[in-house]
C-alpha cells in the first residue's frame, strides 16, 4: 500500500457510515445505512430516534464494509471518527464504537471534524487507477448541506481561513422547509429538484439576500418570502393557505420550486465564484449533502469554466454523508501525527475555523 489503510466511522446525524479508504484517496469500501425512511413520516430528523437507529446498523455496516474491503484488523493502520459537530447522541455511538475498535485491536484513533470531511471528498476516487485532477492550492472551498452553509479558504492541507458563512438557517434546511410548503415529501432538496425539473412555465422571482459585499449567506427571509408566495398561489388554486396536503397543481408547484432553488443556487455560486477571484485560488472544492443538486453542479461548472478555474465536486453519493469523506481526512490527521485519546468526546457545535 502506498499509504494508511483508515477505517472510519460517521455518525454525525441520520447515516450510519464506515469505510475503509487507502492513502487518503482510494476508497477500499464504502458502506451506509440510511435513515431517510425512518424519519420521513416526521419530516425531519428526530434526535433520539436517529442515536437508537445508529446503535441498530453500526455493527452490521462495520462488517459488511470489512467484507466489501476485503480486509482484516491486520491491514488497518487506524481508525478515524466524527466528532462533531452534529447531533450529540448520534455522535456518541460512533466516538464509543470507534474507542473501543482502536482499544480492542491497539490501533490509533483520530478525531475528524464533520465539515472537514465534506471539504476531503474532493479527494477520494473510487478505484487507484481513476483519473480525477486534485485540488490545487489555494482552493476555495462551499460546503452546504442540512446544517452547514460556509466558504473556507484553504492554503495547504489542513488549514482553513473562513470567509463566510450563514447567519442564520443552512441551505439545505431551507430546502426541507420549503418542501414541506410545497407538500413535496422528506427530504426537500432531492425533491424540491425534481419538482423543477418539469417546470414549463413563466420564473417565479424568488428574493436573493446578497448581504452586502460579505461572503455570508442567509436563507431565513427567504423561507419567509416563500411562505408568502406559495400561500398567494394556493388562494390562486382556492386551496387552504397552510395546507400542504391540499396539493398545489404539478405545473404552479414546479414553478414555485424551480423558482426557489434558483435562488439558492445564484447566491451561493455568485459568492463562490466572486470569493475563488478575491484569493486567487487556483481550483474551487464543492461539499456537502446540497452539493449534490444537479442545478447548483451545473451552475458552478458553467461559471468556473467561464473563469477557467478547475472545479472539483464528488460523485453524488459522496456528497451526501459517508465514511469514506471522513476516511480522507482522517488519513490526513494521522500523516500529520494527530492521534486521540480515549477520552475524545463529541462536540455538536465543532467549528471548522474562524475568520
Amino acid at each position: 500500500m502506498s499509504g494508511p489503510l483508515v477505517l472510519a466511522i460517521e455518525s454525525s446525524c441520520d447515516e450510519t457510515g464506515v469505510a475503509l479508504v487507502e492513502d487518503g484517496c482510494t476508497i477500499r469500501s464504502n458502506v451506509v445505512a440510511s435513515q431517510v425512511a425512518l424519519h420521513a413520516p416526521m419530516g425531519g430528523i428526530v434526535p433520539e430516534v436517529a442515536a437508537r437507529a445508529h446503535l441498530r446498523w453500526v455493527v452490521p455496516v462495520l462488517e459488511a464494509a470489512i467484507a466489501d474491503a476485503g480486509a482484516d484488523w491486520g491491514d488497518i493502520d487506524a481508525v478515524g471518527v466524527t466528532r462533531g459537530p452534529g447531533l450529540a447522541g448520534s455522535l456518541l455511538v460512533g466516538i464509543n464504537f470507534a474507542k473501543t475498535l482502536a482499544f480492542v485491536h491497539d490501533k490509533p484513533l483520530v478525531g475528524v471534524n464533520h465539515l472537514e470531511g465534506h471539504v476531503y471528498a474532493a479527494w477520494l476516487r473510487d478505484t487507484p487507477d481513476q483519473a480525477l485532477p486534485e485540488p490545487l492550492f489555494p482552493l476555495v472551498a462551499l460546503v452546504v448541506s442540512g446544517g452547514h452553509t460556509f466558504l473556507v479558504e484553504m492554503r495547504d492541507h489542513l488549514t482553513y481561513r473562513l470567509l463566510g458563512q450563514t447567519v442564520d438557517d443552512a441551505a439545505g434546511e431551507a430546502f426541507d422547509k420549503v418542501g414541506r410548503l410545497l407538500g413535496l415529501p422528506y427530504p426537500g432538496g432531492p425533491a424540491i429538484q425534481a419538482a423543477a425539473a418539469r417546470a414549463t412555465g413563466a420564473d417565479v422571482i424568488f428574493p436573493r439576500a446578497w448581504l452586502g459585499e460579505t461572503y455570508d449567506f442567509s436563507f431565513s427571509g427567504l423561507k419567509t418570502a416563500a411562505r408568502r408566495v406559495i400561500a398567494t398561489a394556493r388562494a390562486d388554486e382556492g386551496l387552504p393557505a397552510d395546507d400542504p396536503e391540499a396539493r398545489l397543481s404539478p405545473e404552479r408547484q414546479a414553478t414555485l420550486a424551480r423558482g426557489f432553488q434558483e435562488s439558492v443556487v445564484d447566491v451561493l455560486a455568485t459568492k463562490t465564484m466572486r470569493a475563488a477571484r478575491a484569493v486567487g485560488a487556483r481550483s474551487i472544492v464543492l461539499g456537502g449533502g446540497v452539493a449534490a443538486n444537479a442545478a447548483l453542479r451545473a451552475r458552478l461548472t458553467a461559471d468556473a469554466e467561464r473563469r477557467r478555474i478547475p472545479l472539483l465536486i464528488p460523485r453524488p453519493g459522496l456528497c451526501t454523508d459517508n465514511g469514506a469523506m471522513i476516511g480522507a481526512a482522517a488519513a490526513r490527521r494521522f500523516e500529520a501525527g494527530e492521534r486521540a485519546g480515549l477520552d475524545l468526546d463529541a462536540r455538536p457545535s465543532l467549528p471548522l475555523a474562524r475568520a
